[in-house]
């Protein structure tokens, strides 16, 4: 069986504040912690022993996932002090790993969900006896991403993390934060410092002539580090645009989790998620949006692509439309909240008297 390492030790800056509280891999997606969509993938590909490199937040994990057993996996929890970086984070893990040193270890970033055929990238890995393999997709603009251009057998060429000029931009294949690596790479790695893997590690090993091999795939894939992305993935699993063994229901229009409370006049659809305890009130509507754990959501408010914070309330009429309110938040009535607007924990806004967007 493959080895696994999920990184799962960022601080989540560009969610916040959804991850104030709560480390981004543990906010829930879909009914469950995003992580728990991973392990399950992980698990159905063949993968019987996870290390969770954990940094921010850690002692969150553990209480929730225990040994893994529940899910027919074995879990190993390793904690960085301080944060080393993608390559400082994945050679921590690896004295608890227990493959041989040619053999394939799978390493994916905490925060992508994808439909990618993770058993299939790894006999490509094998059969192209490379050091390392990496997921690749194709994107329309590349420019927030690390490309990786290939020759037509797949064979990476170079490593360009995030572009600052048109000249650098020579492909649209990205990076897609899943990889292969032989085990022998990893304990290459410095230990120590920072390292990154995009910046160091992959261009080191092709300058010393090692071979990377590169595997575009097509399948679903999106990057969750900004909100709206983050919704959007949520509503994707519910509805069942990306498959996981983790849902905890049928694909459909919306999730509504043991002990929530929906009035018989209120609308979900879009693949909203109405979290354990959260109450929805008589003519509201809440289309493609996330209420966490508590939440409320008063009568006749309007809520669209957004995601609402555990314990929050959004009062009579309040329309909160791609926002985000954290936890514990009070949103009096008459309110409106757009594009972009992102409400901290535990604030309070009295009934009308926020009309905002990001962008003004």
């Amino acid at each position: 069986m493959t080895e696994a390492v999920l990184l799962v030790g960022g601080k989540g800056t560009r969610l916040r504040p959804l991850t104030v509280n709560t480390p981004k891999p543990m906010v829930p997606a879909a009914g469950v912690p995003f992580l728990a969509h991973q392990l399950a993938r992980l698990k159905s590909a063949g993968v019987d022993h996870v290390v969770l490199a954990t940094s921010y937040l850690a002692e969150v994990f553990e209480p929730y996932f225990g040994d893994g057993s529940a899910l027919g996996l074995r879990l190993t929890y390793v904690t960085e002090a301080e944060p080393l970086g993608t390559g400082g984070a994945i050679r921590s893990a690896a004295d608890a790993l227990t493959s041989a040193p040619a053999e394939p270890v799978l390493v994916l970033n905490g925060d992508i969900l994808t439909g990618l055929d993770i058993a299939h990238l790894v006999e490509r890995h094998e059969a192209a006896q490379a050091a390392v393999t990496l997921h690749l997709t194709r994107v329309e603009d590349p420019r927030a991403f690390g490309l990786v251009p290939t020759d037509e057998t797949g064979r990476v060429l170079a490593f360009t993390e995030k572009p600052t000029s048109p000249a650098e931009i020579v492909t649209d294949q990205i990076n897609a934060g899943c990889y292969v690596f032989r085990r022998e790479v990893i304990d290459a790695i410095p230990t120590g410092r920072p390292v990154s893997v995009e910046r160091e590690t992959f261009p080191g090993l092709l300058a010393d002539g090692a071979h990377l091999q590169g595997v575009v795939d097509r399948t679903y894939w999106l990057d969750l580090g900004r909100p709206d992305a983050f919704v959007q993935a949520s509503a994707d699993l519910v509805q069942g645009v990306v498959a996981s063994a983790a849902m905890p229901g049928e694909p459909g229009p919306y999730l509504v989790l043991p002990g929530a409370k929906v009035a018989a006049g209120a609308k979900l659809g879009g693949g909203t998620v109405v979290g354990a305890g959260a109450e929805v009130a008589e003519g509201a509507v809440v289309e493609g949006s996330v209420l966490l754990d508590g939440a409320r959501v008063a009568d006749g408010a309007w809520i669209g692509d957004s995601l609402i914070g555990a314990g929050a309330r959004i009062g009579a009429r309040t329309v909160v439309d791609g926002a985000v309110v954290g936890d514990g938040a009070r949103v009096g009535a008459d309110n409106e909240l757009r594009k972009g607007v992102r409400v901290w924990c535990d604030t309070r806004l009295p009934d009308a008297s926020v009309r905002f967007s990001a962008d003004c």
